[in-house]
């Protein structure tokens, strides 16, 4: 029997698809997303390296090679969003289009390209959406969003959903190439006097620096495989300024196509690196960030965050991709939502000190735990690892990652396997401590209520006094086998108590 398309989605369905696309200075993309949601989860992304910025800030007008390949991707985009049956589409046009004389121009037959309607926008709106982009992408934010392009540079001051004054400079990398004659020198004075009275930088000092944009993607990719970081996930990736400062100063000196893992950067990106290095540590050495963090949302995802309702934009983003994933992938929803509950009352039982955002990573793990029940029973702990590690998640740092994809490792494999040593490396002790804690009181649950909603708000976990203490209704007393007096011994043991059953 064949499945119907209604029965096996594979998507959520209550959302409509919507797209965006971007025509930048450097690339032109399309972005199609599942749906608007507090994290937006991308469907197809696919992007083309134009280069419309090239040459406008000394020549006036944009490249007729760079128009012709714009055009011929907007063609494309307009096919594939008809494929994907996306009636939604929004494009945008930044600091190419507006600043050449011939932008006009060329807006009018990318409209025809495309189908679709252009917003031309400002540097001050560009500026405020790849600050609502950082809003989006990160749980409470304090920084400044930098939003590098091939034309400008859009800075913005952002502190939890509260954002600043924006401002824009001509610092993208191709109009930093064509100012500075493609000299490095020059092209450090020339960032150094633009950013000198950019009001976002005056207080960025202690605080972190949100990096968007490509070509600070790319340096940051090179980074990433120069330490041999074990997690190849680009948003939240943070780097300390000092660090970040030292590497864009090599990659300023160095012949590009001599730095380590330059094959992971395009090649059509590769002359912009020294450029947005330039940037960088000249924002580093003036504003003396804590932190460089890198953003893979910015405009786009902006725009979708500006579209949510004020309720929505409260929402966790990364609870909300939780409990998209726990629908699903899991057996019953609804489990995932009772184990939260469940967990609730017995780490309050324990008096450990729990955080804020400990408790929200616990929450997160519990929705997440039976996404990889499909899976081989040797490798489901492998695979809920690899999943939840490598998502498309917001919201949450590599350290978060860490914890919640090792303990649905331990739901699955138990405390005492070894499991994945380099992803243990992300977290510090005290989360690993938590991991197997939670990943043994989730087996506990599992072998409890086989997944199914119902049976744990029955059969409450509590620690009392120096015993770990599960409590039965008469009518599930059958449930206290083996396998429960097991696993409740090893999460005694863990937490330093003494198993007991209670049945009442």
């Amino acid at each position: 029997m064949s499945l119907a398309k209604k029965d096996a989605p594979g998507r959520l369905g209550r959302m409509k698809p919507v797209a965006i696309v971007d025509i930048g200075s450097n690339s032109v993309r399309l972005v199609a997303y599942e749906g608007l949601s507090r994290s937006p989860t991308p469907i197809f992304n696919d992007k083309v390296l134009c280069g419309l910025g090239r040459g406008v800030t000394t020549t006036g007008h944009l490249p007729q090679d760079g128009v012709d390949r714009a055009l011929a991707a907007l063609n494309r985009f307009r096919v594939l969003c008809d494929a994907m049956r996306i009636k939604d589409v929004h494009v945008l046009a930044t600091a190419a289009a507006r600043d050449a004389t011939n932008g006009k121009e060329f807006l009018k037959s990318a409209r025809e390209a495309i189908g679709a309607p252009i917003e031309l926008l400002s540097g001050k709106r560009e500026a405020e959406l790849s600050a609502m982009g950082v809003v989006s992408g990160f749980w409470k934010p304090d920084g400044v969003a930098g939003d590098l392009g091939g034309g400008s540079l859009e800075l913005n001051e952002v502190k939890g959903d509260k954002l600043g004054q924006g401002v824009t400079l001509p610092l993208g990398g191709l109009a930093l190439m064509d100012l500075s004659e493609r000299s490095p020198k020059k092209a450090l004075k020339i960032a150094r006097e633009a950013l000198a009275s950019a009001k976002p930088l005056k207080s960025l000092e202690g605080r972190n620096f949100y990096a968007i944009g490509g070509t600070w993607r790319a340096l940051a990719r090179l980074h990433m495989r120069q330490r041999n970081y074990p997690l190849n996930v680009m948003h939240n990736y943070t780097i300390p300024a000092r660090d970040a400062a030292d590497f864009a100063g090599l990659v300023e000196r160095v012949n590009t196509d001599m730095l380590a893992n330059i094959d992971a950067v395009p090649s059509g990106r590769r002359p912009l690196l020294a450029y947005a290095a330039v940037v960088l540590e000249e924002i580093i050495r003036q504003a003396k960030p804590k932190n460089i963090v890198i953003s893979a949302l910015g405009v786009r995802e902006g725009l979708l965050f500006e579209r949510l309702s004020a309720a929505q934009r409260k929402e966790d983003p990364l609870l909300t991709a939780a409990r998209e994933l726990n629908i699903l992938r899991s057996r019953d929803p609804a489990h995932g939502e009772e184990l939260c509950d469940w967990t609730d009352d017995f780490f309050k039982s324990t008096q450990f000190e729990e955080t804020v955002e400990e408790k929200r990573l616990r929450h997160a793990a519990c929705l997440l735990t039976d996404i990889g029940w499909r899976a081989h029973p040797d490798y489901r702990g492998e695979q809920s690892l690899n999943i939840i590690a490598h998502a498309a998640f917001t919201g949450i740092d590599h350290p978060g990652r860490a914890f919640l994809a090792l303990a649905a490792s331990y739901r699955h494999m138990g405390a005492g396997e070894d499991v994945s040593p380099a992803i243990r490396t992300l977290a510090s002790a005290r989360m690993l401590d938590r991991a197997h804690i939670l990943g043994a009181t989730m087996r506990v649950a599992y072998v409890l209520s086989a997944a199914m909603p119902g049976i744990l708000p029955r059969v409450p976990l509590k620690v009392s006094k120096n015993q770990l203490v599960l409590t039965l209704p008469q009518e599930l007393a059958p449930l206290a086998n083996e396998r429960v007096h097991g696993r409740l011994k090893t999460l005694a043991r863990i937490i330093g108590r003494e198993p007991l059953i209670r049945v009442k």
